[in-house]
């Protein structure tokens, strides 16, 4: 618990107290060396496949904050929203056999895990909640990821500075058994400011990997052409680490 608050501390420090900072070449080099050490750590300990802490029904967080977008300023979000979300598609693109489009009812009709975790959110504050979904490698596994799949990209409906948000992670998170794509925030329906319909958890990574809104889901060879070529949303604009294990 400490370790991941403290971490959690430090990258907020490096990320987001010194965003300016973070854009010169010395300190952008210091940040890419703290990342590096950070996830060659967790090789080395074997933490990267290593399961996140859960948690007890009595832990849960009486409010799990939502946080970055809350409430999608999208016509054709809130006709989702009106509509239940019964038209939603979960598009499964890229370097795959198969390409898939699933519905809410598919998403939900594959196998489901039920975890309790917390968040840890890169601007210092933690909440724990329950999420169910399926495990994101059951869709990979159905859709057929090709040899060269590198990374997989979490593409959103939610805008952010008049730019989409995405994120993506290596097949070494996208398979890891706590990595789902969560419908269901404490039993209930995800909410709208947590993220409905669908949202990612990667539970060993800070909150701004666990892309809200989820549209799409993308396999590539590398990220140089997503964004900026860092490979997510933030990272791209504010030197925020791709690899962020806690």
């Amino acid at each position: 618990m400490k370790r991941r608050s403290v971490l959690a501390g430090a990258m907020a420090f490096f990320a987001t107290g010194c965003s300016k900072l973070a854009e010169s070449g010395p300190v952008s080099s210091l940040l890419s060396s703290v990342e590096n050490w950070n996830k060659g750590l967790h090789e080395l300990l074997g933490r990267r496949k290593a399961l996140a802490p859960e948690f007890q029904l009595d832990d849960i967080s009486p409010v799990f904050r939502g946080n970055g977008t809350t409430d999608p300023d999208d016509e054709a979000y809130k006709a989702h929203v009106a509509a239940g979300f019964a038209d939603w598609r979960l598009d499964v693109t890229g370097l795959v056999a198969t390409p898939l489009s699933l519905t809410l009812e598919d998403v939900k009709a594959l196998p489901q895990r039920t975890q309790i975790t917390r968040h840890d959110c890169v601007e210092g504050w933690s909440a724990i909640g329950q999420w169910t979904g399926p495990q994101l490698a059951h869709i990979l596994e159905k859709a057929g990821l090709r040899p060269e799949a590198r990374f997989i990209v979490f593409h959103c409906a939610d805008m952010l500075n008049g730019s989409a948000y995405y994120e993506s992670v290596d097949l070494i998170d996208a398979f890891h058994p706590q990595t789902i794509i969560a419908h269901s925030l404490n039993g209930e329906p995800l909410p709208v400011k947590n993220g409905a319909p669908l949202r990612m958890r990667i539970e060993r990574q800070l909150g701004y990997k666990h892309a809200k809104y989820l549209r799409g889901i993308e396999a590539v060879a590398s990220l140089d052409e997503i964004g900026s070529g860092k490979g997510g949303y933030w990272e791209d604009r504010t030197g925020y680490q791709w690899y962020a294990g806690i």
